[in-house]
């Protein structure tokens, strides 16, 4: 940009929509940058493969041990609510636990009609479309979740 003497620019410059511009850009990129296309362009098969396989077996180990976790949970909490209830801690209306588990399959019979959102389609699209895009990396990630599940 060079300036005249009086302070005036002397090109004429265009006007950039930055809203506009990162509505257009794919959510990586605007994570990562413009250099962070399809992993196939920067590393080697090993690499990608190493790279799925180590974070997918970390994924599914800590998936495995927080699953169990929630188990314990929910199936601990289950007894406890069961041995209240036969103490006579707690009394269940089941009628009135009848009534809402029909009002809930008559909700769910509505909502099994529509259709699925535009919103979710287009993220299931774009999922669908980085998978494609580094299928190595994916595959890796999906059998290191395996085996990190299976440890």
């Amino acid at each position: 940009m060079a300036a005249t003497s009086q302070g005036n620019f002397d090109r004429s410059f265009e006007a950039l929509d930055l809203a506009e511009f990162a509505k257009k850009q794919p959510w990586w990129r605007k994570l990562f940058g413009q250099e962070s296309g399809p992993s196939a362009e920067k590393y080697s098969v090993a690499t990608q493969l190493l790279i799925g396989g180590v974070t997918g077996w970390c994924t599914g180990f800590i998936f495995q041990k927080v699953g169990k976790l929630a188990a314990t949970a929910v199936g601990g909490g289950f007894f406890l609510l069961q041995i209240a209830n036969h103490t006579g801690y707690i009394k269940v209306d089941w009628q009135r636990v009848e009534k809402d588990m029909k009002k809930a399959k008559e909700q769910l019979k509505i909502r099994k009609n529509n259709q699925i959102p535009t919103e979710v389609k287009s993220k299931a699209e774009e999922v669908v479309s980085f998978v494609k895009k580094n299928v190595l990396v994916t595959g890796g990630f999906f059998g290191g979740f395996l085996l990190g599940m299976a440890s």
